[in-house]
């Protein structure tokens, strides 16, 4: 079975995130990158497929510029056995991402696609159900346990009101949420294995897939500074307080 992951690349989730002075977006300029927490997740599950001999191939695909191939290395040092790269330097949405996988779906044929939920630079959770959309395929999100039996997959759910588990006909689309799996480490005998690995580089272009956005960023802001709170000495006060001041009753 072969097993297509797909990562992305953002600011590393320890660094303190910048705005830019024109409010145009964040700060990358010199700033630390590496794979989406969840896009890990993803990667490590796949790797777990393989090491039980359920998956034979694991591919690992980004959508990013020449940069990206970083976590390409990455991906491939924790397990997969190749990788492609879609080259754009456009900032890309959910959907024109989910356009360029399905791209790469149809040329790779996958019985398994496997995605983080989120990411957390956009926090969108809209790429996963888009692929599912265009490919038709079936998913099955926020993935807290995944088996594959036969011809089927069964997904169990972190949902609301607590744990779902769903019976996907392959091929289908999983998103992983955290308590998947906790990802390894890459050794360093992977990581330089990982160099001789084959990586692709493709364009839009060359799969037939538009990158054009229809949604456009007006203004980024950081959120406003926490005000200090305050004690107050009685129930009455804190009510009075509530009432008047915070107007929230």
């Amino acid at each position: 079975m072969k097993v297509l992951v797909a990562v992305k690349r953002v600011v590393d989730y320890n660094v303190k995130v910048r705005v830019k002075a024109d409010n145009s977006g964040v700060d990358l300029a010199n700033v630390k990158m590496s794979m989406n927490p969840f896009c890990e997740i993803a990667v490590e599950e796949a790797v777990r497929l393989k090491e039980k001999g359920v998956a034979s191939e694991i591919v690992v695909v980004t959508i990013g510029p020449n940069t990206a191939q970083e976590q390409l290395r990455t991906a491939l040092a924790l397990g997969a056995d190749r990788a492609i790269l879609v080259e754009s330097a456009d900032e890309l949405n959910s959907l024109a991402v989910a356009k360029a996988l399905k791209a790469v779906v149809d040329k790779e044929q996958p019985q398994l696609v496997i995605l983080g939920k989120q990411a957390i630079d956009s926090d969108n959770n809209q790429t996963g159900q888009m692929l599912g959309a265009l490919t038709g395929y079936a998913q099955g999100t926020f993935a807290s346990k995944v088996e594959v039996a036969g011809d089927k997959v069964n997904v169990t759910r972190e949902i609301d009101g607590g744990l779902q588990t769903v019976a996907l006909n392959l091929p289908a689309i999983v998103t992983t949420d955290l308590r998947l799996n906790e990802p390894r480490y890459a050794s360093l005998p992977n990581i330089m294995k990982a160099k001789k690995k084959p990586l692709d580089v493709v364009t839009p272009d060359a799969l037939g897939v538009s990158t054009a956005s229809t949604v456009k960023t007006l203004k980024v802001e950081a959120p406003a500074a926490r005000q200090a709170g305050i004690k107050v000495k009685s129930v009455a006060e804190l009510v009075e307080k509530l009432k008047n001041e915070a107007k929230v009753i």
